[in-house]
């Protein structure tokens, strides 16, 4: 069995297959034989878990799973309090009421500069929320954040149950060990 973190960035299609105009996976060099549990939009970058064993595929990919996925988001102006709250208690999104979640404020976190940059305005602060979800809809951190009225700017998932980015750049990909595989079981 193969397990594969990768840190995917900005631009790529979480899948082996190029459309859009957008690169794929298979531009990565990464193992035959392993998918994704679990997608980023193009747009998004971070962490993805790579595997041909479907058990754990679909362990880390199904909400109904719970395992918990980090996001750090950078979004317009300073989040207040009152967001995080409803960030916390869950928000109405079309397709329904979210699960409840964890939400924060936290300092700006040392990645690696996106390409191409992020828009920056003189006249428009910025702050950065860390937020942990047990579910995973299509584009759920961008519409939960966009649903309290502070617009994404970065999306980058940072961490999958006890998985994170540690050690990678964006590009990068690296095997994981029998202890870390064993950890992701439980």
């Amino acid at each position: 069995m193969l397990y594969v973190i990768f840190y995917k960035p900005y631009g790529v299609l979480s899948q082996f297959t190029p459309g859009h105009g957008h690169p794929s996976l298979a531009s990565f060099g990464l193992p035959r034989g392993v998918y994704a549990a679990g997608r980023l939009d193009a747009d998004s970058e971070g962490l993805l878990f790579l595997t041909d064993d479907g058990r754990l595929q679909s362990r880390i990919a199904e909400p109904k799973h719970k395992v918990p996925k980090t996001y750090l988001a950078q979004v317009e102006r300073v989040i207040t309090p009152e967001a995080l709250e409803k960030l916390r208690a869950g928000v109405v999104l079309r397709d329904g009421p979210t699960l409840p979640c964890e939400a924060r404020l936290t300092a700006e976190p040392a990645l690696p500069p996106r390409e191409p940059p992020i828009r920056f305005r003189k006249s428009v602060p910025v702050s950065w929320v860390a937020m942990e979800l047990r579910e995973g809809r299509n584009r759920q951190v961008r519409r939960m954040l966009a649903a309290v009225g502070f617009p994404v700017l970065r999306l980058v998932r940072s961490a999958i149950g006890p998985l994170n980015l540690e050690g990678l750049a964006p590009g990068e990909w690296r095997e994981l060990s029998a202890k870390e595989v064993s950890a992701l079981r439980t």
